[in-house]
């Protein structure tokens, strides 16, 4: 029988249709011979899987447990999401550290040049000018001399303020047991700012940790 126009194009739509019926049957049956993605993934996974032990099995003591943690947390760089690396981090702390020790570190008969001059190589002249200044300050210098004041200072570290792309701000305590005729100890903590000049670090800035660098 001849088909009008319209007859043979709406047979060739219905062939369109059930040709993509039957491929959507073919690729989301489960009829023997077929292999899609999905299925053939998992007998894989099962047949790799252990079969379930007989009795019970006891939950990780707290030494696993422990462990897996600090496994998965090595995993994570976090310096990738930091300005600078693992060994310039601790350079810098290591340069603030020295640094505040020799800050707390004074005897009554030293002048500001022989005071500053066991920081030259770790503070910028700049800064070196400032804290000259404020150890020759008449009220603080005629007490440390009157009281025959000897510090011997110690630093550490309390945590990490702030960073940029070539400073970090690092909040550390000084401590410092004076002699004299009025001997003591006390505890003051800074905030104490380095930055990265010519890939070597050098503090450019301390202040009282609750009034600066904040």
């Amino acid at each position: 029988m001849d088909l009008t126009s319209r007859q043979r194009q709406l047979v060739f739509a219905l062939t369109v249709v059930a040709l993509a019926g039957l491929g959507f049957f073919l690729l989301h049956s489960g009829i023997p011979g077929h292999h899609s993605p999905k299925p053939s993934q998992r007998p894989a996974a099962a047949a790799s899987s252990p079969p379930a032990p007989s009795t019970p099995v006891a939950p990780p003591t707290t030494p696993t447990q422990t462990g897996s943690s600090s496994t998965a947390s090595s995993q994570v760089n976090i310096y990738q999401w930091l300005p600078f690396t693992k060994p310039q981090l601790a350079k810098a702390a290591g340069v603030v550290t020295e640094f505040s020790a020799d800050y707390g570190t004074f005897s009554y008969h030293e002048t500001a040049a022989d005071y500053t001059a066991r920081m030259q190589n770790l503070i910028t002249s700049e800064l070196a000018q400032v804290i000259g200044r404020a150890y020759d300050t008449p009220g603080v210098a005629k007490i440390r001399t009157q009281q025959k004041q000897v510090s011997a200072g110690s630093a550490d570290i309390d945590s990490l303020r702030a960073f940029g792309p070539s400073s970090l701000t690092f909040v550390i305590t000084i401590h410092q047991k004076i002699t004299g005729t009025n001997p003591g100890q006390q505890s003051t903590q800074y905030a104490v700012t380095v930055s990265d000049s010519n890939g070597g670090w050098q503090v450019t800035d301390i202040e009282l940790a609750s009034s600066g660098n904040q």
